[in-house]
């Protein structure tokens, strides 16, 4: 089986690449260049010259760049296509792609949308025209995040009792990976409620879009088992000196720690408890921030198109992950307790802001 790929949004700078996107595209791009199966034929990007350099690096022939990719989709006809672009407007090119009535499959990088209202439209969307449309939490690919799901089903730790995350930036963005891996280690689990408070005084955009400077969110899965986690751009710690580790699974003989952070000698995984004599190293192939991990999840999106298997990065995951963003948001915004599903259509950041609830200062860059 074939299949004809194409990416919007290439970036630019692929040799620099800087916080405003990472050039993702290219990332992506590679993932599916070292597929037999796939074809890169088509690329779009706002920018002519950005799109023109994406082509070229990966052979895509001059037919197949376009600055518009309504005009793309028409004219390339992809099976596959991968949306880079800022999350402002994930929700709208994927969903013009899952409505194209030409695509197959749509993987969009992460955060899924900048409203709660745009997340669920687009994953409605798919379900309704039967796209396969998927997120790039590429981190469940980590051999350490396989290696602490599987101590964690053999029961190393006894029975999972909470799940603790530290998030540096914010929680919408690395967050989004955070209580992705979260819901991942409770079997895919909806949360019943959350409870947030934010702070934000510190103007922190990402890609077009506002993060917190610090968060703090507890939350109950339907099973019983709790969350708990922290967000900090502000500190000097990474993730966050609260928690010091990316994640934490408390269980009823002991714990697994995933990502360490500490003095920067500490293990990628450790685990103690359970008859063991303080921590003790689990040795991983990787870690979290290998690239390799997006080549991995692009494979098992195309594997997942080919068998009609349900994949791991899937919108239905997805969107119990952003769930718990905006409804930390939300608990915030209401200054209480929010019972899921999380009704709303906006942002409750940015709405917070519009309302001047928040105010964000300018950073002193901004202010110069």
């Amino acid at each position: 089986m074939s299949h004809r790929v194409a990416v919007i949004g290439t970036g630019a700078e692929p040799d620099e690449p800087g916080d405003d996107g990472y050039a993702m595209a290219y990332h992506h791009a590679a993932g599916y260049d070292a597929l037999e199966e796939c074809t890169l034929v088509a690329c779009a990007d706002i920018v002519r010259e950005n799109a023109e350099a994406f082509a070229a690096e990966f052979g895509i022939d001059d037919d197949g760049v376009f600055e518009e990719y309504d005009v793309m989709l028409e004219t390339a006809e992809p099976d596959i296509v991968s949306v880079c672009v800022p999350p402002a407007i994930h929700d709208t090119i994927a969903i013009d792609c899952i409505r194209s009535g030409v695509v197959d499959a749509v993987h969009c990088e992460k955060p899924m949308a900048d409203s709660y209202g745009g997340a669920r439209t687009m994953a409605q969307e798919a379900n309704r025209h039967d796209v396969q449309l998927t997120f790039n939490h590429q981190r469940r690919f980590s051999d350490a995040v396989r290696t602490a799901k599987r101590l964690l089903d053999e029961g190393e730790i006894g029975d999972l009792e909470r799940i603790e995350f530290a998030a540096p930036v914010g929680i919408f963005d690395y967050g989004s990976h955070s209580f992705d891996l979260c819901n991942y280690f409770n079997d895919e689990l909806p949360a019943s409620w959350a409870l947030g408070q934010i702070e934000y005084s510190e103007r922190n955009v990402l890609f077009g879009t506002h993060n917190e400077n610090q968060a703090l969110v507890l939350w109950e899965y339907e099973n019983g088992v709790h969350g708990l986690g922290t967000s900090d751009s502000l500190g000097e710690n990474s993730p966050t000196s609260a928690i010091d580790c990316h994640n934490r699974l408390v269980g009823t003989d002991g714990t697994i720690e995933l990502g360490p952070a500490g003095d920067g000698n500490l293990p990628t995984l450790r685990i103690r408890g359970d008859g063991r004599e303080g921590w003790e190293t689990v040795e991983t192939d990787d870690g979290l921030h290998d690239w390799e991990l997006v080549y991995r999840a692009i494979a098992d999106v195309v594997r997942c198109l080919e068998t009609g298997e349900k994949p791991e990065l899937g919108a239905r995951n997805a969107l119990n992950a952003t769930e718990l963003i905006f409804a930390t948001w939300e608990s915030a915004r209401r200054r209480g307790r929010v019972d899921l599903p999380l009704e709303i259509e906006d942002n409750p950041l940015e709405s917070m802001i519009d309302d001047g609830d928040v105010r964000p200062e300018p950073t002193e860059a901004e202010g110069e």
